[in-house]
């Protein structure tokens, strides 16, 4: 019972794949593309570190854990740090940005071509509605995930975007132009923050914490086994990302030339499909985007409910966070694709280095072992950079602070301020453990 066969294995990681891809996923890399024009590829290796290469190790770190993940951040930090970040991020995955998007991006691209100006309130209502009522019903049962999704959704989704893709690189859009804006002198650096925007770090905690309940639910008993599966299945699936975003980003550089510069990616993607497939282009991006946003919405839905469920010790059912989740988010989503990307960016400036430095630590806890205080250290120093990002992401500005810091901190003018102090936080950990004695419950669990 403890084993899964190649053919399940595959359909988990087709299943982590269909979930990470969304919303976010389809629109930021054509605009990268656009944007980053002739500097596309050092654009887009800045983009799968954190786009791809932060989602994997956020997989590999919940494997080494056995899928306890979140039990493991509340050991290692504090109470109530822990309770902090993890309520953030689940909303922020969940209801309040990731969830709503998927609806408002799948109607912008997918729906909104069919519709009159004048009909675009009442459609997007109507079309919204049908969506999340859609998520609600697929994330009823969790543990009939990996046949709906891994079975069913995601084959359909791959054969529609290599359709897409085919096309793409047999009959280019036209030539590559020059980089623009921030792409000219830093385009890695700029690619990396864009990779914050997909949230795939901060779902890869929620989406490997369902993974391991539904690995579970199949049988699967052993924390070796169930890290090994999701292991496997996190290769599977950022392989699969890996060349979705590159083909992604090669129509949005290929675009400029015809296009012009598009105000978002989603717009860009929608008339790159209209040019390469003419009318028929149009049902094909509804169905590819409605795919994609489909399955994803599904996945963070369950776990935001399920981890709600938790931290209220079952006082609320995982049915009714659901449909609360659900609800919510069928409002948030009729406000527009524009204004829900300009909310998100304060909350992951500031909430993405904190869960980037955990995980990184994480990844070496045979090492650090019972020294609790790195991860303290750590975490302690990150947060109070982390907030600094976040309120100037905001606009909020402390008069004189960002000039003190701009001279004197590395890397503070591109918002990664907060690396020196987690260096400097985790040695004074390091060192204050020095001076501790191991705990009795630790020296037990060892000797166990």
């Amino acid at each position: 019972m403890n084993q899964m066969s190649k053919g399940e294995i595959l359909t988990v990681g087709f299943m982590m794949f269909s979930i990470f891809f969304g919303a976010g996923n389809l629109i930021f890399p054509p605009a990268l593309g656009q944007a980053a024009g002739d500097h596309v590829f050092t654009a887009m290796l800045g983009f799968l570190t954190t786009g791809v290469g932060l989602p994997l190790l956020g997989i590999t770190a919940i494997a080494l854990q056995g899928g306890k993940y979140i039990e493991f951040i509340r050991k290692m930090t504090y109470p109530w740090m822990a309770t902090m970040l993890l309520v953030i991020l689940y909303l922020t995955i969940g209801p309040l940005f990731a969830m709503p998007r998927t609806g408002a991006v799948s109607f912008e691209i997918g729906i909104r071509p069919f519709l009159a100006a004048d009909d675009l309130a009442v459609g997007q209502a109507i079309y919204t509605a049908i969506f999340f009522a859609a998520s609600y019903y697929l994330a009823l049962n969790p543990n009939k995930l990996i046949d709906r999704v891994g079975k069913m959704l995601t084959p359909i989704l791959l054969v529609f975007l290599v359709i897409l893709f085919a096309k793409a690189f047999v009959t280019p859009l036209g030539s590559i132009l020059d980089a623009t804006g921030a792409y000219i002198g830093t385009p890695f650096v700029q690619g990396f923050q864009d990779g914050y925007q997909t949230m795939d770090l901060l779902a890869s905690l929620a989406i490997g914490t369902l993974v391991v309940n539904a690995i579970r639910m199949r049988g699967v008993t052993s924390n070796r086994a169930i890290g090994e599966v999701c292991l496997i299945a996190g290769l599977i699936t950022v392989f699969l990302m890996s060349l979705v975003y590159g083909s992604l980003a090669y129509i949005g550089a290929t675009s400029a030339s015809v296009l012009g510069h598009s105000e978002n990616g989603g717009q860009l993607l929608a008339a790159a499909i209209d040019i390469f497939f003419g009318p028929a282009g149009n049902l094909l991006v509804a169905v590819i985007i409605a795919l994609a946003c489909l399955t994803t919405c599904c996945g963070i839905t369950s776990g935001t409910a399920w981890f709600f469920n938790k931290l209220f010790k079952n006082k609320i059912s995982y049915e009714r966070l659901l449909l609360i989740s659900i609800l919510f988010s069928f409002v948030a989503s009729n406000i527009g694709l524009t204004q829900i990307i300009a909310l998100t960016v304060p909350f992951l400036v500031g909430i993405y280095p904190l869960v980037i430095v955990f995980v990184l630590l994480s990844l070496f806890d045979r090492v650090i072992g019972w020294r609790r205080s790195i991860y303290r250290g750590a975490m302690n120093c990150t947060l109070v950079f982390a907030i600094i990002d976040g309120l100037n992401a905001a606009g909020i500005q402390i008069p004189g602070l960002n000039e003190l810091l701009t001279a004197y901190l590395p890397f503070y003018t591109i918002t990664m301020g907060w690396v020196v102090p987690a260096l400097v936080g985790a040695a004074a950990g390091l060192v204050y453990s020095f001076f501790q004695e191991e705990p009795a419950e630790d020296v037990a669990l060892a000797h166990n």
